[in-house]
């Protein structure tokens, strides 16, 4: 028997809503199939089934809310297991006929696949050489845990590496990383926050609302980010009145398509660019060393019910300002509608928040880690300018680059500015 545990679908996720079964008692599934649809801090997301099998329990109700990460959710039967759901009450020794008949076939079978995996390599490859073969949840704990998948042996059919085989791998280096880990990590805890009848304010006097898993997810990375993460911001101003004409004539050549171009979109190509020309920037500190990111992976800040959310424009640098502008619109809805895969939010090497249409002049934004910058974009204002020796009025936007010190000093966060300013002010280059 197999128990499928309720997965880690993100980084931050420690519970979650189950909130739809695909399947019932007595359906036979194979590795990959969609079995339910899970509610994280982040998303909506479906859970594949790692192994072939049947369903003999289901031990969590569609519905159910604050399931905490490796919960057992269901039993699934393997092919060619007992049926029984507690199949050690049973003697180890028992030897009537029928075990004998059940077992048979599956003692043959067992040095079958062991023959057929037997001249497999530690790193089963596709026909095409490039693809582990491996369920998704082994191998989206392998990169939880950091195990390299091609370092594992698979046991699973035709050597599909499963959950366990990657269980069993990191059980060895996992433990005395905890054990080395503990003290430095309990030395970083912070101070935890008084209660508000601690501070003297009387109950009835005010409304609470419960912290969902969104709003712990999102109060945890920004403590651990402020905490851990040694940064300072850079300011530049950047006069943005070719970009607003050149905005206006883009969106009426767009229009019979439905396209519309947002100044944000003309800031993520602008990043993207200046992220090619100054790649020092475009970089994350680990404790391996610097890691040089070879595209521009510009997560943009979209505020959703509940919390924040940066999903991704992967390569930006290659994609015109239409594709930017609906990719965004297109990963903006779905962010709100909590629809986004992990992999549409999870990563990136460059973050864009912008308040400027809040009419917020100038902010200053938290590192998303492990990325090394974060740019917070204002609102565009008419202000006064000196040009030539006149004071002109001239729209301005003022941006703020918050570098992480560890990969992005003031002189590399200069130049990325340096490089960012010509183009958003002069656009035109972008649409070449």
């Amino acid at each position: 028997m197999t128990d499928i545990l309720m997965p880690a679908l993100s980084p931050t996720m420690e519970e979650g809503v189950l909130a739809k079964w695909h399947v019932k008692v007595g359906d036979v599934v194979s590795a990959g199939d969609v079995i339910a649809e899970i509610e994280t801090d982040k998303a909506t997301m479906e859970v594949e089934a790692v192994d072939e099998g049947e369903v003999t329990d289901i031990l969590v109700a569609e519905g159910t809310e604050g399931v905490k990460v490796n919960t057992p959710i269901a039993r699934l039967k393997d092919e060619g297991g007992a049926a029984s759901p507690k199949p050690a009450e049973k003697p180890a020794a028992k030897t009537e006929e029928a075990p004998k008949a059940e077992a048979a076939p599956a003692a043959a079978e067992a040095p079958k696949a062991a023959t057929t995996a037997a001249p497999a390599p530690a790193a089963p490859k596709s026909d095409g050489g490039d693809r582990i073969f491996s369920s998704p949840l082994a191998r989206r704990i392998a990169t939880q845990n950091g195990v390299d998948l091609r370092s594992i042996k698979g046991t699973g059919p035709h050597g599909r590496i499963v959950k366990r085989d990657v269980e069993a791998a990191g059980k060895t280096s996992a433990q005395p990383a905890t054990a080395s880990a503990s003290p430095a990590a309990t030395a970083a805890e912070p101070r935890k926050a008084q209660s508000l009848a601690q501070m003297g304010i009387p109950d009835g006097s005010y409304d609470l609302i419960p912290l969902d898993g969104m709003k712990k997810a999102v109060a945890r990375r920004m403590v651990d980010s402020v905490q851990n993460v040694p940064h300072f911001p850079l300011f530049i101003d950047c006069e943005i009145d070719q970009l607003m004409a050149v905005r206006a004539k883009v969106n009426k050549m767009l229009e019979p398509q439905g396209i519309k171009v947002s100044v944000n979109d003309f800031v993520i190509k602008a990043a993207a660019l200046a992220l090619k020309m100054v790649p020092e920037a475009n970089a994350s500190y680990t404790p391996e060393g610097i890691a040089m990111h070879h595209n521009a992976d510009v997560s943009m800040a979209v505020a959703i019910d509940g919390g924040l959310i940066t999903p991704i424009i992967k390569k930006a640098e290659t994609k015109g300002l239409a594709q930017i502008a609906t990719e965004s619109k297109d990963l903006a809805k779905r962010a709100r509608d909590r629809k986004l895969k992990p992999e549409e939010f999870q990563g990136g090497t460059f973050s864009v928040s912008n308040l400027g249409m809040f009419g917020i002049k100038q902010f200053t934004s938290i590192i998303n880690e492990p990325q090394g910058c974060i740019m917070s974009v204002g609102a565009g204002e008419q202000r006064a300018v000196v040009k030539n020796g006149q004071v002109v009025p001239a729209t301005v936007m003022t941006v703020t680059l918050t570098c992480d010190h560890r990969v992005v000093d003031g002189a590399t966060g200069a130049r990325f500015l340096q490089a960012f300013k010509p183009l958003i002010e002069d656009p035109v280059a972008m649409l070449a």
